[in-house]
């Protein structure tokens, strides 16, 4: 085989040429990856807001660097065990909407946190020392400076791959809770909880329940002076909510339902024909009892 003068073979420039375009290659690739679980492992707000979202999350990751990237991950991603963070408060939430949060994480201890941001960190110090100091590191024009390059570039794609690997991973995760909350919102165990405020195990809150949703609707739609007939409101929701039945809230009868939520005031007044019918309205909220 021709050798160079120093002893080494004549491929060795092609060599260091092939490993830093696999480094290069494979740190942007890495970045993509990070991009698209940053900007999809959270995402809140309501129904029809959630496309602009996700939009927007997108656009705001494109054109970070992998330091930034890192910082980013850290924050809200690769978080300690016990982190929190609500992506729905109160105070900005419309009431008046469907509203709905996802977010994936990886929660870890603090040592084994610690030990991920510092390899991370070194991972960004190599690409940094890959872009804008490999030449002055290494001595290209010698046999000897371009084995230690390619000593060097190996084991630098060895590790990026080993953090490539570790991201891709996380990502069959959040890919596979992502999944699972898909599946779950086509049964109907998540259809009560979102249109009924039924939880699973059957508990719910009057406030935010169905039935209570319906029986507002009601009296907006039935009532004179903000009282309507219980029987006219009975027939408005039996015709457009159906679904929404005392029964399923553990009531026996729609009075049960106004008394058992404490939400609503109920008047009994003689009819026409003599008889007394059942009027009720909502309840001002500074009288309401719990």
């Amino acid at each position: 085989m021709e050798q160079t003068s120093d002893g080494g073979p004549p491929q060795l420039q092609e060599q260091v040429e092939r490993l830093i375009g696999r480094c290069m290659l494979q740190l942007q690739q890495y970045e993509l990856l990070v991009k698209a679980m940053l900007a999809r492992h959270e995402l809140a707000g309501t129904v029809d807001s959630l496309e602009a979202k996700l939009s927007a999350r997108v656009e705001a990751h494109a054109n970070m660097t992998l330091g930034g990237l890192k910082t980013a991950l850290f924050e809200s991603y690769v978080v300690a065990d016990g982190f929190e963070r609500d992506l729905l408060p109160d105070a900005t939430t419309p009431i008046d909407r469907i509203s709905v949060a996802f977010s994936s994480r990886v929660a870890m201890e603090p040592e084994r946190l610690a030990e991920t941001r510092a390899a991370l960190e070194a991972l960004v110090v190599m690409r940094n020392d890959l872009v804008h100091h490999f030449v002055d590191r290494f001595d290209l024009s010698s046999d000897g400076g371009r084995r230690l390059a390619v000593q060097h570039l190996e084991t630098c794609a060895q590790q990026i791959e080993s953090h490539h690997q570790q991201l891709r991973t996380w990502a069959r995760s959040m890919d596979s809770a992502r999944a699972l909350a898909a599946s779950f919102m086509q049964t109907d165990v998540f259809e009560n909880l979102l249109i009924n405020g039924i939880a699973p195990d059957g508990s719910f809150e009057w406030p935010s329940s169905g039935i209570v949703c319906v029986l507002r609707e009601a009296i907006q739609r039935t009532s004179t002076g903000g009282w309507a007939r219980l029987d006219q409101a009975r027939a408005w929701i039996e015709s457009s909510h159906p679904e929404q039945t005392p029964q399923k809230y553990g009531c026996r009868s729609w009075p049960q339902v106004l008394s058992d939520s404490r939400l609503f005031d109920i008047q009994h007044r003689v009819g026409e024909e003599g008889r007394k019918m059942a009027w009720f309205r909502e309840r001002p909220t500074r009288y309401r009892t719990t």
